[in-house]
């Protein structure tokens, strides 16, 4: 008997996925699967660009690492041209690094002889994690560290943004965001000084005399950036501090030029559901802010666009997608239906290059007005894909800075033993030029990047740039 699946979609959906198909049907992962083979990974139930219902954790075993495994082979995009070797290699490379960290070396630990041939060279890769973890059989904290290892060594190997393994939802304890720090990590192009960006109200953060624009001079008397590398340590204290862990942050305020300290013990507080922000500016231009895209925000800002015009004849759009970190697929292809009907918006293509063309959703009116796009470097995925299409499709001007180039494709997310979850591109994404935007990004037609002094100041030279272009 089938069992019907939830697919999430990461950067883009096809048009019949944004008409509304909500799942697919495969059949039972077993029925495929050659004897001694691991067990298939399982996608979440839920509806689609919404997680399903968490799964109780459990130890990350061998097992977990052969789901793994096999649900790369069998789901990632590339899964079907990859050599075994590349994720096997480094999975117990990872592993034995590990090891050596806490001093639990061993000399049986040696890469087993691989040829290439998948089922052939799980048994060996297992024979010989086996041996290895036999000899930690008293110590669960070890076992659950190195078999996690070999997982993220996997994952890693892939160097793909949108390949992920994740054991539960990491929250931001802080409620700090910086600038040049992106939820992947630091960004490529990172540079000092290094600045708050925003303030998450309720958070720790928010009573502690810290403002937007402020300058991060060091953590606990850690410079965040040494010689222009950024610090692993300080780094892991501002993206997943320790709750209850009290951090002493030095920093510049450019506004007055003084410097001061202050205290942030990170603790778990309500985060707030985003919702689209909308201003009515100077010249009758909308500005409308779309922090994500997320479930239903392509109907609100386009409601919100439609209740200005009840009042006003508005002469011109800015979207702002400054920290927009992308979202629903479905969504992306909603809120281009109101810019372009019938032109291809973007290509996904498989690992040999067999590519189909998508369209945005023909159904949403068309706005008709002049658009400018403020963009930075935390638009990602989704962000990325809207800002490339309407560059591509001459839809309207990009002002603001280079986008995060975060968009290697559509995701799919599985569901192992342990109760992790594994996201996979089923897809590469190209843009409508059938150029490549992952890694690289979407330049702006005009840059007018945020600084900490015009933070600080009150100013936004992306703003005020596009509003320019409209006039």
């Amino acid at each position: 008997m089938n069992k019907t699946l939830r697919i999430t979609l990461g950067v883009a959906t096809t048009t019949a996925l944004a008409a509304g198909l909500a799942t697919v049907l495969i059949g039972p992962a077993s029925s495929a699967e050659p004897a001694g083979r691991p067990g298939s990974c399982l996608a979440p139930s839920g509806p689609i660009g919404q997680p399903g219902t968490p799964a109780p954790a459990a130890p990350t075993t061998i097992t977990t690492v052969g789901q793994a495994y096999n649900c790369i082979l069998d789901n990632y995009y590339r899964g079907p041209i990859l050599d075994d070797r590349t994720l096997l290699v480094p999975a117990f490379a990872a592993l034995t690094q590990e090891l050596q960290r806490r001093g639990l070396d061993q000399a049986q630990a040696t890469t087993p002889a691989l040829t290439g041939k998948r089922d052939a060279d799980w048994a060996r890769f297992r024979r010989a994690y086996d041996k290895i973890a036999a000899k930690l059989a008293n110590d669960p904290a070890v076992q659950q560290a190195i078999a996690g290892a070999a997982l993220q060594g996997m994952v890693s190997a892939l160097a793909d943004n949108h390949a992920r393994w994740s054991r539960g939802q990491q929250r931001n304890l802080l409620g700090l965001k910086f600038s040049g720090l992106r939820p992947d990590g630091p960004d490529p192009a990172i540079t000092a000084p290094i600045f708050v960006t925003s303030i998450a109200p309720g958070s720790a953060a928010a009573g502690s005399g810290i403002k937007p624009g402020d300058e991060l001079i060091s953590v606990n008397s850690v410079p965040l950036i040494v010689n222009g590398v950024v610090s692993d340590g300080v780094l892991s204290w501002l993206t997943a501090p320790p709750t209850g862990q009290t951090l002493e942050f030095a920093l510049r305020r450019p506004a007055t030029g003084k410097t001061f300290t202050t205290t942030v013990t990170p603790v778990d507080y309500p985060q707030q559901a985003p919702k689209v922000g909308v201003r009515l500016q100077p010249g009758d231009i909308a500005q409308v802010t779309i922090p994500g895209f997320y479930p239903g925000v392509a109907d609100e800002a386009l409601a919100a666009i439609a209740e200005l015009r009840k009042t006003t004849t508005l002469r011109g759009l800015i979207l702002d997608m400054r920290g927009n970190g992308g979202g629903a697929g479905a969504e992306l292809i909603r809120l281009l239906g109101a810019f372009v009907h019938g032109k291809t918006i973007s290509y996904w293509c498989d690992g040999r290059d067999h590519c189909t063309a998508n369209q945005a959703d023909a159904t949403v009116p068309l706005l008709n007005l002049p658009l400018a796009v403020l963009t930075d470097r935390t638009c990602a995925s989704a962000c990325d894909s809207f800002a490339s299409t309407v560059k591509d499709l001459h839809l309207g001007t990009l002002v603001g800075t280079r986008t995060a180039g975060l968009v290697s494709g559509p995701t799919l997310p599985y569901r192992l033993d342990d109760g992790s979850e594994l996201t996979l591109p089923s897809r590469r994404e190209l843009g409508a030029n059938r150029e490549i935007i992952d890694t690289v990004g979407v330049a702006p037609d005009h840059q007018a990047p945020m600084t900490s002094a015009d933070l600080s100041a009150g100013r936004d030279p992306a703003l005020a740039k596009a509003l320019a272009v409209l006039q």
